[in-house]
């Protein structure tokens, strides 16, 4: 009996000889594959072929050389017009500098011109006063004053608070322990109502006309800065002066200070003491004379009130 050859299946077809070749068929078919594809797109769109990070290098060094260009053009230019600035800045120092000396010159003069007319003013109270030209001239303090009285020193107290705030800015006293203006105006005017015949601070001499006033914290007589410790002298019967002072509402006034406020005091008798003449001297009013006034022989009175505002 004859042999059948054996049945073969038909499902898949043979296998190809360079199926194993298939990744190489594939890198050879497609050079680039879709990611450097699209990266070329998109810099075709944008416009250059130059990388971003590349064209923002160059636009740097781009800015770099603007800046420097416009440096040196700069540095160039004031260079060229420093020599005028110069010239222009000295002229202007010249100037200030003449204007300065002429400005000091005027004042040098003015200063000579009030001596002058104060000089004429003392020898006019003397001369035209008649009996009464030296006291005039003294109640006036158009003359130099030596003679017994006493010597008050006021000062700050110790570690005073230099804020300037308190009670006594709004009811006459002051827990600052400083001095103020109307302090020294109670003191003077205790001192003439106690029989003071005349009166000076710090060397300033005090008139029927003088103003004791404060600026910020300084006080000013008769627009003059004092600055402490306030030494007052006043001509008088030293031991009588002191002790009618020390008694008076205004002595009171100053020690309850001293007390309260730690503002230090001290007063003593002095045989002798000497103040100097008013720096200047202010003519408000003038009365001719006349024959029936006064004594008849021509001579007129002189009103001569005291007191510091």
């Amino acid at each position: 009996m004859s042999q059948q050859p054996p049945v073969r299946s038909t499902g898949a077809p043979p296998v190809r000889p360079d199926a194993s070749m298939s990744l190489l068929t594939n890198v050879m078919e497609h050079s680039l594959d879709d990611g450097y594809a699209e990266a070329a797109a998109r810099r075709e769109a944008e416009g250059g072929g130059l990388p971003r990070t590349l064209r923002a290098k160059l636009g740097l060094a781009a800015g770099l050389v603007l800046t420097a260009l416009v440096v040196t053009v700069g540095a160039a230019q004031a260079r060229i017009s420093a020599p005028v600035v110069a010239k222009e800045r000295e002229e202007l120092i010249d100037r200030i500098g003449a204007e300065t000396s002429d400005a000091d010159a005027l004042e040098r003069s003015v200063d000579e011109l009030r001596d002058e007319v104060g000089d004429r003013q003392r020898k006019a109270l003397k001369t035209q006063g008649g009996g009464q030209g030296e006291l005039v001239a003294l109640l006036s303090g158009a003359t130099e004053v030596e003679g017994p009285g006493v010597k008050l020193v006021v000062d700050d107290a110790k570690d005073t608070d230099q804020g300037g705030d308190g009670p006594r800015e709004s009811s006459g006293f002051s827990d600052t322990g400083r001095v103020r203006d109307r302090d020294m105006q109670r003191i003077v005017n205790g001192l003439w109502e106690s029989g003071a015949e005349a009166v000076a601070i710090n060397g300033q001499r005090l008139t029927a006309l003088s103003a004791i006033r404060a600026a910020g914290d300084a006080i000013l007589v008769d627009n003059r800065p004092l600055v402490p410790p306030y030494t007052v002298l006043a001509v008088g019967d030293g031991k009588k002066l002191s002790t009618a002072f020390q008694d008076s509402a205004d002595g009171q006034y100053l020690h309850a200070l001293q007390e309260n406020f730690g503002i230090r005091t001290s007063i003593s008798s002095e045989e002798k003491v000497r103040l100097p003449a008013a720096p200047s001297l202010i003519v408000r009013t003038a009365e001719p004379k006349t024959a029936d006034a006064g004594t008849g022989n021509g001579q007129g009175t002189a009103d001569t009130g005291k007191g510091t505002s």
